[in-house]
């Protein structure tokens, strides 16, 4: 990606803009809000072992403003976050340094400068495994609990919403993990039960009607 723009959302978080694809990496109703919304609170509390150990994995790691967000509900609880974070183009650095998301800057610097295919403890409850791939080639290694499925949207990614995708997804996740994402497109949620998932529609965040939330059961 040739260029990218910072742009202040509803919330007051920063986003980012990329002219190339005409997308944003967050909803411009609010960046925060919509993490939260989507992938903590319909994500990671409803995991229902949240005091337990849990593997997070996100599709999408882009500014990590998901990733901040765990470790900021982690602290919450007992269990010990294992969270693999795969992203294709990972951030410049100099653009990394212009977003603030009113949390930890300090655990916000460290999660974008540890190194990449290697677990690293950013608390002593998190771990962080960053993946530089596309996901499409990516061979899951583990299985997980909770899946953030935030990559560009369908329209932009299209490879990353397929029935075969969420066949890989299913594969790759425990009985009882939850996958969450902020797309509710038709088409997205019968690949998704095409592949094996329960999936529910939810009230999404502020300028979207409706998320969807699949299980595997």
């Amino acid at each position: 990606m040739e260029k990218i723009n910072v742009y202040v959302t509803a919330d007051g978080s920063p986003t980012l803009f990329v002219p190339e694809l005409n997308e944003c990496y967050h909803s411009v109703n609010g960046a925060l809000t919509e993490s939260e919304h989507v992938f903590i609170a319909a994500g990671y509390r409803a995991f229902e072992a949240s005091d337990k150990d849990i593997n997070i994995l996100e599709i999408g790691f882009g500014t990590g403003l998901n990733a901040l967000l765990t470790v900021v509900e982690s602290a919450k609880h007992s269990g010990v976050v294992r969270y693999t974070g795969i992203e294709l183009h990972p951030l410049p650095e100099n653009i990394v340094r212009l977003l603030n998301f009113n949390d930890d800057a300090d655990v916000f610097r460290q999660l974008h400068q540890c190194g990449w295919g290697i677990y690293t403890g950013i608390t002593d409850t998190f771990f962080l495994r960053k993946i530089n791939t596309n996901f499409t080639n990516y061979r899951l290694d583990e299985k997980y609990d909770v899946i953030y499925l935030d990559a560009f949207s369908p329209e932009v990614q299209p490879e990353l919403w397929t029935e075969d995708i969420f066949r890989k997804l299913f594969s790759g996740m425990n009985p009882g993990g939850i996958l969450t994402t902020y797309c509710a497109k038709g088409q997205v949620r019968r690949n998704m039960q095409q592949a094996g998932f329960t999936v529910e529609r939810l009230p999404g965040p502020p300028g979207k009607r409706e998320m969807l939330r699949a299980r595997r059961i």
